[in-house]
């Protein structure tokens, strides 16, 4: 078995057939199809199905498919660190987001980035539930992962600041003639809630049990502009960070007191090489709210 193998199962599943993963590798059709078969029979098991749909990985070449990602970021990891100089890094570097959290900062570092290392391939992804990325990171799939802080977050995590949260009022919401909303206020609000196992739901939950609210659920969403959208066009409110609120709608946030904040982390994959390392000094000279002591009410478990 080879990594070219690997790359090849990797733009199927992908894909969805080798006539896209072809076009995605820039290699002949008939390449492909030998490349998978070959690995096929070495393993002696079948990794794709075909269906409708297109050809879609079984049950084993999915648990193949997990590995064979391991391997191929490895690989890409070890060529950009050996080829790494002074002044260029090459290669790819993996990086993911906690939904919600460092919106503003992180496009802001990976553009320094990219204007300081045009050949470093950058792959960019958010994900809601932090047990997710607890478990990309473990796997090494990912060079860095930007998260809020919970119970389980490792010791060597590197905090970067703090998150503010603010309230998205609908347009004419009474409360918008204050300069700032007490929680208590917003007693029997319906809410424009988050995916149930993301983190923003968590600290979401949290706060309204805190502060004695029963939330009304109007609406769940998975994005949190769609939750600022929705909030401004008065569905319900919503709490977001400060740093996700897309422009045009600052005149319908409000912030909060008692205050609202999580810290933010930075996790490196084990053994970080020098385009990690770089992003998270890039991140650490972003501008973040300033450090709030967080009750550990306001911490949720993920």
């Amino acid at each position: 078995m080879s990594l070219r193998q690997y790359e090849y199962a990797l733009a199927v599943a992908e894909e969805g057939s080798v006539t896209a993963a072809a076009e995605l590798l820039h290699v002949a059709q008939p390449s492909v199809s030998q490349q998978i078969r070959g690995l096929e029979r070495e393993l002696g098991v079948q990794l794709f199905a075909r269906t409708p749909t297109g050809l879609v990985p079984t049950v084993v070449g999915r648990a193949f498919l997990r590995e064979a990602e391991v391997a191929v970021s490895a690989s890409r990891r070890a060529r950009a660190t050996a080829r790494a100089g002074a002044d260029e890094l090459v290669g790819e570097l993996v990086v993911a987001a906690q939904m919600g959290f460092g919106t503003r900062q992180l496009p802001g570092a990976l553009g320094t980035l990219r204007r300081r290392f045009p050949r470093l391939e950058v792959t960019v992804f958010e994900e809601p539930s932090s047990a997710e990325l607890e478990r990309l990171c473990r796997r090494g799939v990912l060079n860095l992962a930007l998260m809020a802080a919970c119970e389980r977050s490792p010791s060597d995590a590197h905090h970067l600041g703090d998150e503010k949260f603010v309230v998205v009022l609908g347009a004419g919401h009474r409360l918008l003639a204050a300069d700032a909303v007490e929680l208590r206020e917003l007693a029997g609000e319906p809410w424009v809630r988050f995916d149930r196992d993301s983190a923003l739901d968590g600290v979401l939950l949290n706060v309204l049990r805190d502060n004695d609210l029963t939330p009304t659920t109007a609406a769940r969403v998975s994005q949190t502009a769609t939750a600022v959208r929705w909030a401004a066009h008065g569905l319900g409110v919503t709490l977001v960070p400060a740093s996700a609120v897309p422009h045009g709608y600052e005149h319908l946030v409000r912030p909060v007191f008692p205050v609202v904040s999580q810290p933010v982390i930075a996790v490196l994959r084990p053994g970080a090489g020098p385009a990690e390392t770089a992003l998270l000094e890039l991140l650490r000279e972003e501008t973040w709210s300033e450090s709030v002591s967080l009750s550990p009410s306001l911490s949720p478990s993920l």
